[in-house]
């Protein structure tokens, strides 16, 4: 039986989900649109209410150059008493094949409630590589700023590796840049060789980070990295990745492709909630990238012996 209190899907036609629960009380939320052409936020004081919020459009593509394309995974962060947004782009090129040459960029907004007041670009978040990056994350540990994100090491086989930084600011990197998880394992291999999508949990004496593997279609899965809080995050000894997916597409329930997550908690604070992604059927026509119908999902989900997650299976939708 059900007993989870939210009804999924929270929102239609929205991938890459980000919800922020901010100290004003209301939940943030930005995703992926359909169209990649734009980033819009909505806020709701309830996790079910972001379903029927009116959502506002905080930043266009431009029409040239390297933010006109396929704008991917936006996140929004409040960092310092300001607002920033990390969101991937590509530029406009003459056939979709050069679309895929995604850089990692930052908007920066001052005003009080983000879905008011300017976005101002911030420009490209500078890795050591101009590759095939995405899906930047940020968080913060024992006072220290880290940045983690996705990129294609010209170097190494396969689509993107996952990799963390400190931040001299909350646009630009600072100090060594080390990789933390490659894809090894067969589950994180199919279609293409993909780590990517992180979002952070600090729970229990430990650093957890999700991750999303494999090509977007059902074999779409989310993994699992775990540090101890006392560990040298920047080291890659620190990060241990269980050698099974703890995420993944389940025909029983109806869901497929699960993953590319956030972590938020319940209204009363007493429960974690997994936001994330999935499709209600299988088969897809054409590139799943243009299947418009990964809807976000919302999942409560509780703590084993050792303090480790149990997101379980995603669960049925209710409609």
């Amino acid at each position: 039986m059900n007993t989870q209190p939210y009804k999924n899907p929270l929102i239609e036609q929205r991938a890459d989900p980000w919800v922020y629960k901010h100290e004003d009380g209301y939940y943030y939320f930005t995703a992926s649109v359909p169209e990649y052409d734009r980033i819009e936020l909505r806020r709701a004081k309830t996790i079910n209410g972001l379903r029927e919020a009116d959502p506002i459009v905080a930043w266009r593509k431009h029409d040239t150059g390297v933010m006109s394309a396929n704008i991917w995974a936006p996140e929004i962060h409040y960092i310092d008493g300001k607002w920033y947004i990390y969101f991937a782009s590509a530029r406009t090129t003459e056939t979709k094949e050069g679309l895929f040459d995604h850089r990692m960029f930052a908007l920066e907004n001052e005003a009080e409630n983000p879905l008011e007041g300017e976005w101002v670009e911030k420009g490209q978040v500078k890795t050591k590589w101009e590759s095939f990056a995405l899906d930047a994350t940020s968080f913060e540990h024992k006072g220290v700023r880290y940045y983690v994100w996705a990129q294609k090491d010209p170097e190494i086989e396969g689509n993107s590796n996952l990799y963390i930084s400190e931040m001299e600011n909350p646009w630009t990197l600072k100090g060594k840049q080390v990789m933390i998880a490659t894809p090894e394992y067969e589950w994180e291999k199919i279609g293409f060789f993909v780590n990517e999508g992180a979002a952070v949990l600090k729970r229990n004496g430990k650093i957890f980070m999700t991750f999303s593997g494999s090509a977007t279609d059902y074999n779409y899965c989310m993994g699992l990295l775990v540090a101890d809080e006392e560990s040298d995050l920047l080291d890659p000894q620190s990060w241990y990745k269980l050698p099974e997916p703890v995420f993944k597409t389940n025909e029983e329930t109806g869901q497929y492709g699960p993953g590319h997550n956030s972590f938020t908690t319940t209204e009363d604070g007493n429960n974690d909630v997994l936001i994330y992604h999935a499709r209600n059927y299988k088969d897809i026509e054409g590139d799943p990238l243009y299947d418009p119908n990964r809807h976000t999902r919302a999942q409560v989900f509780n703590y084993d012996k050792n303090g480790f997650p149990q997101f379980n299976v995603p669960i049925r939708d209710e409609r």
